[in-house]
């Protein structure tokens, strides 16, 4: 595919400070966490324990961090986490999350101690942005001394529950954008030439290469395909430039890329990937094939107890 110049910074030479602060002055809000998120999160507060567990402050906005915990929590269950809006324009994310606690979330707690954090990097959702205000993409900072305050906020909030997951699902869309803007931003900002990869049309699964859990993302295809349809690999057997594993899967190495699902000891760990822009998929459908992938996920878990 051809490649995208992006009109900030100089070729082959990475983003200095001036270019970053240019790169923030572009942004600006298309719309509201507060009403769009924060106030769906409040709407759980009758069934679910909801916690903040910190606050970000870009722009001279507030973004309260939000947790979403079940509340018949019990220590011999297994815990399970879902993550969503790590990418804030990964809308779906976001809203599968939490549609997810709203209409499953009770069932899943007589199984599992369930925690939710919807939305980690609010910026993003408003600004419609992969990276925080810095430049810096929160699914590459999961790790200590993360540089990203979103990543650094949700995993310090794990880690002070003192508990073990079982599984991480982590929410993500792959969408036209990542070679209309993000991919030939990441190029500039790195001073790195862009290639554009295939955008598949379609759900898939990102797996981590240290525990893949073939028959977990299995599982996790069979159900989502109850709702969309899974992405065909391309003329290589590829997925956005890497081997297909299995039928909608690939792999990652997600710790030593410092991804979301990576930062956790988990055995069960996913990226869910659903593609907006498909011309056969509806907002509501993206929401749904999210919720798939999460019930598929504890579906299997539950089974293998």
């Amino acid at each position: 595919m051809s490649d995208t110049i992006y009109p900030i910074g100089t070729a082959n030479i990475s983003w200095n400070d001036d270019e970053k602060q240019q790169w923030f002055d572009s942004q600006n809000i298309k719309r509201s966490y507060h009403n769009d998120v924060v106030s769906l999160i409040n709407e759980l507060t009758d069934e679910c324990d909801v916690e903040q567990y910190g606050e970000l402050v870009y722009q001279d906005a507030n973004y309260p961090l939000f947790a979403i915990k079940s509340r018949n929590w019990q220590n011999n269950k297994p815990t399970v986490l879902v993550t969503g809006g790590v990418h804030g324009y990964e809308t779906s994310g976001v809203h599968g999350a939490i549609r997810f606690i709203k209409t499953l979330g009770r069932h899943y707690s007589e199984h599992f101690n369930l925690v939710v954090t919807p939305c980690i990097s609010p910026w993003g959702y408003e600004t419609i942005n992969r990276w925080n205000p810095a430049a810096i993409d929160p699914n590459r900072s999961f790790y200590a001394n993360s540089p990203a305050p979103e990543s650094a906020n949700v995993m310090a909030y794990i880690a002070g529950l003192g508990v073990e997951l079982v599984a991480h699902i982590d929410l993500h869309e792959t969408t036209d954008t990542d070679n209309s803007e993000f991919r030939p931003a990441l190029a500039a900002r790195d001073g790195k030439i862009n290639t554009n990869w295939n955008i598949p049309d379609g759900f898939y699964l990102v797996a981590d290469s240290a525990k893949p859990a073939a028959e977990f993302q299995k599982a996790i295809i069979e159900n989502v395909t109850k709702i969309t349809h899974i992405a065909p690999s391309d003329e290589n057997n590829q997925l956005i430039g890497v081997p297909q594993e299995q039928f909608g899967v690939i792999n990652y190495a997600a710790r030593e890329l410092g991804l979301c699902m990576g930062f956790s000891d988990a055995k069960f760990v996913t990226t869910t990937e659903v593609y907006p822009d498909s011309p056969t998929a509806t907002d509501e459908e993206c929401i749904l094939a999210q919720v798939a992938a999460i019930a598929g996920a504890l579906d299997y878990i539950a089974s293998q107890q």
